[in-house]
């Protein structure tokens, strides 16, 4: 599948790798913190602490905006998250427009 993975933010757009699995252990060994400094792991649940605009999309990711599940990963351009977004599908956002739910 080759769909792409845009950042939110930056409107960066990239194939994710398809070898992400492989890095498991590297995300597990690095520290990801949030917005205001918790601790990130994978599964935790984060919100959106400010309005992102979705390039493509009339309407942007709102402030509040719950995230589940999320996956840690060594990302393009410090996009370190990996995720689905209710309403906008698979993206990767930044650890410091998100905190821990």
């Amino acid at each position: 599948m080759n769909a792409l993975v845009v950042c939110p933010e930056c409107g960066h757009e990239w194939v994710p790798a398809e070898a992400g699995a492989e890095a498991g252990g590297l995300a597990a060994e690095r520290i990801v913190k949030d917005a205001v400094g918790n601790v990130l792991r994978d599964g935790d649940t984060v919100v959106v602490v400010k309005a992102l605009k979705v390039k493509g999309s009339s309407s942007g990711i709102k402030a509040g905006t719950k995230v589940r599940n999320i996956r840690l990963v060594d990302g393009v351009d410090g996009h370190d998250i990996d995720c689905r977004v209710d309403g906008f599908g698979a993206m990767q956002l930044k650890s410091s427009v998100v905190k821990k739910a």
